[in-house]
């Protein structure tokens, strides 16, 4: 299956979902045009309440969605945008790649992994028990957080729904991701 963008989403305000776009605007260095979470420093508010001066690790949200496939079989009807997400992705194991992957949206935007998102009680307010859902155990009884990546923009461009998503593994040693 060829890796795909399956939606994208943005709010010019701190709400938790965002909605569907015709397309976003990857801005570099800084994230996407209009969204409420775009700049160079960090713009989630429990970030900035600790320090409004770390960088923006988070200027992008991806989320695979064959979560919302997964959910919607635990009962949960959730749709691209909902969980806050910038760009819903198709056939990529985004959770399975490493911290520095680089990924082409479309024609030019790249992005730069940076982490995982680690859920936060805000998905219950979405759905109850939605927090709980995003949550599992490995084989070897590890947490494994499942609501999406982070990323950074390393070169701006237009993204839109139907794109295909290009890999770009860093070099090894290669780092796992953890929260971001």
């Amino acid at each position: 299956m060829t890796a795909v963008v399956a939606a994208v989403s943005r709010s010019a305000t701190h709400t938790f979902s965002k909605a569907n776009a015709e397309a976003i605007e990857l801005v570099a260095g800084l994230g996407v045009a209009g969204d409420a979470h775009q700049g160079e420093t960090v713009k989630h508010r429990s970030r900035v309440a600790r320090d409004p001066n770390q960088l923006n690790l988070r200027q992008v949200h991806l989320i695979h969605a064959e979560l919302f496939e997964e959910l919607g079989s635990a009962g949960f009807d959730i749709l691209a945008g909902q969980m806050g997400e910038n760009v819903t992705t198709r056939g990529i194991d985004l959770l399975g790649l490493p911290t520095g992957t680089r990924l082409r949206l479309g024609g030019t935007a790249v992005v730069e992994v940076t982490g995982l998102r680690n859920p936060c009680a805000q998905l219950d307010g979405l759905r109850p028990g939605l927090m709980a859902a995003t949550l599992g155990r490995d084989a070897d009884g590890n947490l494994v957080r499942k609501a999406g990546i982070m990323a950074i923009v390393v070169t701006g461009g237009i993204v839109r729904a139907g794109d295909n998503i290009t890999i770009d593994l860093p070099p090894e040693p290669r780092r796992p991701l953890a929260p971001v």
